[in-house]
């Protein structure tokens, strides 16, 4: 995770199989999510632990729940 300008960190998230696909924390399968350098290491230091409790937790939400239900293919027969 780069120190970008001395100030900030910077995150990327993407879905890579299938790529683009949404996330629980972006529609996109895409996310540029900026922070506090420090915050990844405050919590422990293992940034993919992290991500994954972060995609978990929004993964309970209503509205990622009805994507879900929405988006599932039902079998005819």
């Amino acid at each position: 995770m780069p120190l970008k300008w001395n100030v900030i960190a910077h995150l990327e998230v993407r879905s890579v199989d299938p790529e683009r696909a949404p996330l629980p924390i972006t529609e996109t399968g895409y996310l540029s999510h900026f922070h506090q350098p420090g915050t990844v290491e405050a919590l422990g230091g293992d940034v993919v632990a992290q991500v994954t409790a972060w995609l978990e937790e929004k993964a309970e939400s209503k509205a990622w729940k009805t994507y879900v239900e929405k988006s599932r293919q039902y079998r005819l027969f």
